[in-house]
């Protein structure tokens, strides 16, 4: 049950590199136990508004509130109640998986030996118990990004924020992070969720918001959003409100200059 008082409140939020508006007046609020499908074209401002509340980049203009905080005059403390995947992360990979747990956990302030624990139980639910005193210098992608996961969760945040957290994982660890997220959004977690993959959000979220150039084009379930623009799918939605129409113009002249032969 989504509880009435939001985690997040976004007023007239504007950011602005050079001359041009990153964010042009974006307004949100977000209740505890929505997970959020957070989408829009490359620069539409995504990473930009998640960089904004985890106190990552200044100088915008607006307000933003977390946990009822505004962050501009907030200390950071209320950073240990978020947990974050980037879509690109640096891990310290001449560590053993163990090692970064441990230190992650106690960068958010848990024991190190509870951090151990609950790092090697979540490991071991993945599939990465036994490489779990390997380096991570010798993981595959698929499972650096389950380690990523683990360190995002192991201090049981209030909020989640995860860019293309799916990337390399197989089909069956796929499922149960899907799952995982339904359960954590059951208990009240609010769940930010941003992808390119228009399947997987369309799935996986109980709301949806897209964002082009700057602004909010699109807020609602998949279902809603369906009745508005008369589309079947997320990915027709999104090429409707975006006005990207040239996929299959572009993919056939990809295909073309594949099949040239020179003369």
């Amino acid at each position: 049950m989504i509880d009435s008082v939001p985690v997040i409140e976004i007023k007239d939020l504007r950011m602005r590199y050079g001359a041009r508006f990153v964010l042009n007046g974006i307004d949100l609020t977000v209740h505890a136990g929505q997970i959020i499908g957070y989408i829009g074209p490359n620069g539409a401002g995504k990473s930009t508004t998640v960089k904004i509340m985890l106190g990552l980049v200044q100088g915008y203009t607006g307000e933003v509130r977390i946990f009822g905080q505004d962050i501009a005059k907030a200390g950071p403390d209320y950073k240990s109640r978020i947990g974050y995947v980037p879509e690109v992360a640096d891990l310290y990979d001449t560590l053993t998986a163990r090692e970064y747990l441990t230190f992650i956990g106690r960068l958010y302030g848990l024991e190190a030996q509870e951090a151990e624990f609950k790092g090697l139980q979540m490991a071991d639910i993945l599939g990465l118990r036994n490489a779990f005193d390997s380096r991570i210098s010798s993981y595959s992608k698929g499972m650096k990004q389950k380690v990523m996961l683990i360190s995002s969760l192991l201090h049981n945040p209030d909020i989640l924020f995860l860019d293309e957290p799916l990337s390399g994982l197989d089909a069956n660890s796929v499922m149960v992070i899907k799952e995982i997220l339904e359960l954590l959004a059951r208990q009240g977690k609010s769940i930010f969720y941003s992808s390119h993959i228009m399947d997987v959000v369309e799935k996986v979220s109980s709301r949806i918001i897209l964002l082009n150039d700057g602004r909010i084009a699109a807020d609602g379930s998949f279902e809603e959003l369906k009745e508005q623009n008369l589309e079947s799918s997320l990915e027709d939605i999104f090429t409707q409100l975006t006005g990207f129409d040239e996929h299959r113009s572009l993919a056939e002249r990809f295909v073309a200059a594949v099949n040239e032969v020179r003369s």
